[in-house]
This record gives C-alpha cells, structure tokens and sequence, in this order.
C-alpha cells in the first residue's frame, strides 16, 4: 500500500442457479485465494449469491431465505480478513425486491448499494421482479437470533490505513446510463470504482463493454473493477462469458477475456496517480469524503511487472506504428503552420549526424512535401570542429543528399580557433568554454544564414536534454521552432527506426564516388551510433565523449522524467519504482546515482527551459514555459 499501490481483483465463480449454498462456498473459496495473492478489494458478479438467471424463482421466500443465510456464511468467513469484498445478492426491503451489492470487510456488513437502473428490454425483464435502488429502504436481515438493520445507500468507503483507497460501487446497467451512480461517487471522494454486473455475450457487445469501463474510468479520474457473470449461469436465452476488467483513468490494465475462463483478474492501481490527476485538473470537483471505513492489513504491494520501464514507448503491436505516425504528423504540421507563418523561403538544421538532427530533417522534409515546396528549400549544414568523427560526418552528409537538400559543409575549426585567441582562451583547456564555443559558433552560422537566405532555423534539441539542460545556453538550445522538444531521448531512436523501416529503404541515391545507398541503411547506422555532442576530440577516430558516459542512461532519465512530471512522485517512490521496473538491469546504487543527477540538473537548469523556443507538445509531459511547466528559475536545488 505504500506509495499509493493498491491490488484489485474480480472474481468469476462458478455459478449454480438458485443454489445460495453452493454460491457461497466458491465465493468463500476465491475469497482465501485473492487474500493470499493480498487482493485489497474483490469484486463478484451480480447477483453472484444467487445467480443472475433465477427469473421468477425471484419471487420465492424459499430462494431469497437461503441467498440471506448464504450471504451470512460469505459475511462470517470474511472475518480476519482485511480486505474490502463485493457480492452480488437479492434483498428484501419495505416490500420490495433490490438487486444489491453487499459491502464486506472482516466478518462485518458496511453497507449495502441498491442498483438504481433496473432494464427491461431485449433480452432483459428485471422490473418484473426488482424495484429501482432507493436510498434509506431499511433492510433487516436477521441470522443466528441477531438482526441487522441496514439502509439502502451509495455509499464511500474509506479504508482506515490508507486513505488513498476510497470505493464505491455500482451495478452493471447503472454503468450504461447517462447520470450513472459512478459520477456522483467519483466527485464524492471515491478513487475506486466497483461495477457488479451480468451482461450477457452477443456479437461485438465485448468491445461496447469496453469502451464503456474505459470512459467511465476515464471520465471519474477513477480505477474502474468490473467483474461480469460466468459460467454456470442458464443458457436458456443467453450466454456469459465473464468479460472482467480492470481500467485506470481511462486505460485497460487488466482484463479476462469473454469465455477466457480466468476466476480471479487482479491489477495493481497507483492510486496516488488518480489523486495527482484530480488535484491537476481545476475542473474536478470532490468532496472527498467517506461515510463508512474499512481497514487493511499493512502489507507492501508487489510492484514487479507492473511499472513500464518505458512510458514514453508505445506497446509493441499494430497500434505502435499508429502513433508513431501520429506523433510525426505533429511535428510536421507544427512546423508547417510556422513556415507559413514566418514566411520562410527555407529551412535551415544543424545536421550532426545524431539522432535528434537526423529526426529534425525527417520532419522538416516531410513539413516541405505538404506544403508542396522544393527540398532545396531545405539547407542542411554539417559544421565539424574538433570532435567530429567521420562517421557522423559520413552519415549527416549522405542523408541531406538522399533526402535532396542544399547540403552545406561549413568548417568550423578556424573560427574558433580565432574566438579562442580574442578571448585568450588555451585550446588545450578542454573545459565547459572550450565545448561551448563550439556550440555557439555553429548557431550563430545557422542563424546568420537564415537571415541570409529569408530562412527558419529549425531547432534540434530533445525533451530529456531540456530536462537535464544538456544544451549550450544561446547554443544547440537555441532555433526558431524547436520540433522535437516534446520528444525524450527514447522516443526520437523509436522515431527514426519507425521512418528507417517504413520509409527509408524507398529512398535511394547515387554519390559522387558511384556508390549507391538507401536512407534506411544510413538512419540504422545513426541508430548504432553513440549518443555525443562531439565536442572533445575523438579517440583513435572514435567518439571519445559520450553523454550517457556523462548524464547517465537515457532509459532511466526518461523514467524519472515522466514520474516526476507528470505524476509528481517523490525520489523514494521513483526509486522504488525503477528498481521494480528495469528488474536488475540497473542495480540499487546506478539507480540512486542517476536518481540525484536528474532531481540537481533538473532543478538547476530550468533558467533554459524558461527561454525554450516554440515547439509542439506530442505528449502528456512537457516542459514549455508557456504550456505545461512553470517553475522559478532559481528554485532551491536540494
């Protein structure tokens, strides 16, 4: 539980119509087992007492006695358990039927949740035997000579231990309908969402279903358990499948497939997230507050498999091409609405050779293609000075011939060798001046020829190097549309593999030699290269200075990149949560080297951040000054 990680479970038990006693020993029995896996909260089915296709043994005392007295057995076995359980049972109050999910927690009833929307179409006749949930019917249920009297509710239920984890419940239709009972408990505190349900399987319902728990748990800002009916229930009319799952704001994190069979669906939440969630959004509105508690036992939460060492990366599968494309029509429209706007004649880039330039032309080529404009109109300049190696020279020149640009080489050796002299600077002390000067020589080429020419220099810089102030301040930090500045480290390399294999191997050309190469080939070789600025000398012709020799693994700064900025985590969760997520690939001590580096230079380095050029945002993090990060320069750095 520490950290806000919370385990939800649903659970489908085999089904024996109209037998409560039956019922009740499978439910008792996945109760014992989501205990042992430390499930905090487990769903059951509607009406999982009884069955959901009883139809008119319903209206029988026979039936609704033995589902009281099964539900007592359920209530009993609880007791020792900490741990907050859902079952599904009919129950009689002032003369009526409801169809009720029971609240259970350590042998005690908390409450008791009418189903409000009660369907009476197609395939469903429910009005014939319940009444539509009303808060404040009284149910008496009486067991061993000792009666309980208990209103109909929605309640919240807040767990003593944790207050993070606050529930409330709902039943399968309520979910389809518009004003579902979901919103109210959502703005009335609840960060956990249960829907007992038995919905029955047709053709493309399974999807319907699941849109439906994505936007609710979207639309709450909540966890979202739904738990459908399974086997065992009647075939008469209609067929179940036991379609569980479990979303968090908006996404799918767990999920039994229709007729996949599966008993217990477990996922870990992080409910600290859905409480950053609420307290960003200025729209969202909750009283934050619960009516009946419950507690826990105070066991950590296993963590391992659950944390994305990766968030910045799309899911393997047919939808990664989808959003790479997606998230490369961004940057290229960006830069063609700015084009047009600045009436730009051409484009200029730095092209190094790395792969943050090489991304920047891809987009900028494409930017010229929509608008119907020349590729000449681009200018691609290769400056080498002291540390570039011929490698990446080799490559920035091959690609701005392939992709049909003015391509320029402009050595800058000299003229910094001359700034050096103005300033009385030793060329043989490799300091921050002797690497910025470099810098700062080739922005200002770039941007006098972008005067020269009516041109836009187009900015080549990351959103890992903004965060880590990785950039020469009026250097490399420096352009007039920065179009990957909402763009981390880790998914510029998944960018350009995506355009190498999908565009790049189309694109062939001839060199002055008579050697002929394809894009594709050349953008894998940028791939391969080490990440540098190539600003020191190289070694035996080879890069000598590599920046995650220097800052650190990319991986682990974009990880902590986007827990700290888009969910505010402090450093011993993001710790513990990189420790669980790369899963011994980086030890406890590379994990807390790097961990300080990022929080200090992140700290430190937001004076250029605030100076930050235009850019587009592309994804849920971003650092522009004029959107999504606002901080004082000058902020303590401890």
């Amino acid at each position: 539980m520490k950290h806000g990680f919370f385990k939800l479970g649903a659970a489908v038990p085999p089904v024996h119509v109209a037998a409560p006693k039956k019922n009740a020993a499978e439910i008792c029995r996945l109760i014992d087992r989501a205990y042992e896996e430390n499930v905090h909260v487990l769903v059951f089915p509607e009406l999982s007492v009884t069955g959901y296709t009883c139809g008119d043994l319903f209206l029988s005392d026979a039936l609704l006695d033995l589902a009281e007295e099964a539900l007592f057995s359920v209530v009993e076995h609880t007791e020792g358990k900490k741990m907050l359980v859902f079952a599904g049972c009919p129950l009689r109050a002032s003369d009526r039927l409801y169809n009720c999910a029971v609240a259970i927690s350590d042998g005690e009833i908390l409450g008791i949740t009418p189903k409000t929307a009660i369907p009476n179409y197609g395939e469903f006749y429910e009005a014939r035997h319940f009444a539509p949930g009303e808060a404040g019917r009284i149910v008496n249920l009486t067991f061993g000579g000792q009666t309980w009297t208990i209103p109909l509710s929605h309640e919240v239920y807040g767990c003593a231990e944790a207050p993070d984890l606050t529930v409330g419940a709902e039943i399968c239709e309520d979910m389809w309908t518009s004003g579902s009972p979901s919103e109210k408990l959502a703005a009335e505190g609840a960060a956990v969402i249960v829907n007992l349900s038995a919905s029955n399987e047709i053709v493309g319902k399974d999807e319907y279903r699941r849109t439906l728990v994505k936007a609710a748990s979207g639309k709450c800002a909540a966890a979202y358990v739904y738990c459908d009916a399974g086997p065992g229930e009647s075939t008469t009319d209609a067929v179940f499948s036991g379609h569980c799952m479990i979303a968090s704001n908006g996404e799918i994190l767990a999920e039994n497939e229709p007729f996949g069979g599966a008993e217990l669906t477990t996922a870990v939440v992080d409910l600290r997230h859905l409480r950053h969630e609420r307290r960003k959004m200025n729209t969202w509105k909750s009283a934050g507050s619960w009516a009946a508690s419950f507690s826990l036992d105070l066991r950590d939460t296993d963590i391992s498999g659950v944390i994305d060492p990766t968030p910045f990366i799309p899911a393997e599968g047919p939808g990664r091409d989808a959003v790479c494309r997606r998230i490369f029509e961004i940057q290229t429209n960006g830069l063609a609405k700015r084009i047009l706007a600045a009436h730009a004649s051409a484009c200029l880039i730095g092209l190094s050779g790395g792969l943050d330039s090489t991304l920047a032309l891809l987009v900028t080529a494409e930017a010229m293609k929509k608008l119907g404009r020349d590729s000449r109109d681009i200018i691609a300049l290769t400056m080498p000075c002291f540390g570039t190696t011929d490698r990446t020279r080799s490559n920035a020149e091959k690609m701005g011939i392939l992709l049909g640009t003015r391509f320029r080489t402009v050595d800058i050796k000299e003229s910094v060798d001359l700034h050096f002299r103005d300033i009385g600077h030793d060329p043989e002390d490799r300091s921050v001046v002797y690497e910025n000067a470099q810098a700062r020589e080739r922005t200002q080429i770039l941007m006098d020829i972008a005067n020269a020419e009516n041109g836009l220099v187009v900015g080549t810089g990351d959103l890992s190097e903004l965060a880590l102030g990785w950039a020469t301040y009026n250097g490399d930090h420096m352009s007039n549309y920065g179009v990957n500045g909402g763009i981390p480290k880790t998914l510029v390399r998944l960018l350009v593999g995506w355009y190498a294999r999908t565009y790049g191997d189309g694109i062939r050309g001839e060199f002055e030699d008579g050697k002929t190469a394809a894009l594709g080939d050349v953008l894998r070789d940028v791939l391969d290269t080490p990440v540098s600025p190539e600003l020191l000398p190289p070694k035996d012709g080879e890069i000598a200075q590599k920046t995650e020799d220097l800052v650190g693994p990319y991986d682990l700064h974009d990880f902590f990149l986007y827990h700290y900025v888009r969910w505010g985590e402090t450093p011993d969760k993001m710790r513990r949560e990189a420790l669980a997520a790369f899963g011994g690939k980086f030890g406890p001590e590379t994990v807390d080297k790097w961990l300080a580096v990022f929080l200090r230079r992140f700290r430190t380095q937001q004076f250029k951040r605030s100076a930050l050029p235009d850019g587009p945002k592309v994804g849920s993090v971003g650092l522009s000054p004029r959107g999504d990060w606002r901080m004082p320069s000058d902020a303590d750095a401890d």
